[in-house]
Formats: C-alpha cells, structure tokens, sequence
C-alpha cells in the first residue's frame, strides 16, 4: 500500500503532494524523539547497586541506611539523570563498594577471569580423566598387565551363573 492510499482517509484522494511531504517530513523528524532513552527508574538501579552497611542488593536491603540510598536515587531519577550518571553520583556519595559488579580492570578483573580458567582447567581435567578412562577400557593402556583367561572351573561356574539369567 502506498502513502498515499495509506493517508487517503485523512487527506483524501487526491491530496496535495505537499500535504504528504509535510506530514512525511513531520514523522521523520518525530522519530528521534520517540526513540530516545527510556526514563530511569528506582528498580532498574536498585538491582545493580549495595547497600553500604548490609552488604547485600539495594532492592533486598531494608536497613536505615539503604532507606536513605532508595531516596537518593530517587532525587536523581527526580533530576532526570540517566542510569549511568545515578550510578556515578551513588559512587561518589557511598564510594565504589556501593556498586553490584566489579569494574573490569585491575584486580576486580580476577572476579570474571578466576571463574572462567577455572571452568576451562575442569572442563579439560574431565577430558582428560575421559580419555583415560576410554583407554583403559580398551586395554590400551601401557603397562597394564595383560588379562589373565579363566580357568576351566571359572568359566564353567560363569557359564552357569549366566544361563540361569537368560530369558
């Protein structure tokens, strides 16, 4: 469907190209609006940020002092700052301990690689341990002494236990 058919029931068929282009240009200019960044809201920083004393998530805490957090966060929203600009004021009030996430450098850094190499180093000990244990099965394995066979009487009691479980 063209614009113009798509627009006919509000301009009319026959409709002046620049009534169309006006309203055209008016949509155009409308979408950066409409697509700005969504407002900040309390739970939104709430689940990203510590309370202070309590240690534990802002939204979890019901202690005087994270009172007093929720507050301040609420006077940011209230001035209209941006998720990221809250997070930086509630730095500068509480101190770097207030954020959920360890930054990413310096020493914080070892809280996302420690757990990382250690899955990597499970993840080939288990491969390895696989592999040994596949090998061992088979008999591949060097050094292991050699099978001994049954003897007569082994084999004829092993037969006999064995008919007795066939169906």
């Amino acid at each position: 469907m063209s614009l113009r058919g798509a627009l006919g029931p509000v301009c009319g068929p026959k409709a002046p190209r620049w009534v169309l282009a006006v309203l055209t240009l008016a949509l155009l200019l409308a979408a950066p609006a409409l697509a700005a960044a969504p407002q900040t809201s309390l739970p939104d920083v709430e689940d990203e940020v510590m309370c202070p004393i309590c240690g534990t998530l802002l939204q979890l805490a019901e202690s005087p002092q994270a009172q007093r957090e929720r507050a301040f966060v609420r006077r940011q929203i209230a001035a209209g700052k941006s998720k990221a600009e809250v997070k930086d004021a509630l730095v500068a009030q509480y101190g770097s301990d207030v954020l959920a996430l360890p930054s990413g450098s310096g020493f914080d850094l070892s809280a996302y690689l420690v757990p990382a190499i250690a899955f990597v180093a499970a993840a080939a000990a288990l491969a390895f341990g696989v592999a040994r244990w596949r090998r061992a099965a088979r008999g591949a394995e060097p050094g292991a002494p050699p099978a001994q066979a049954l003897s007569g009487e082994d084999a004829e009691r092993l037969e006999a236990d064995l008919s007795r479980y066939d169906l």
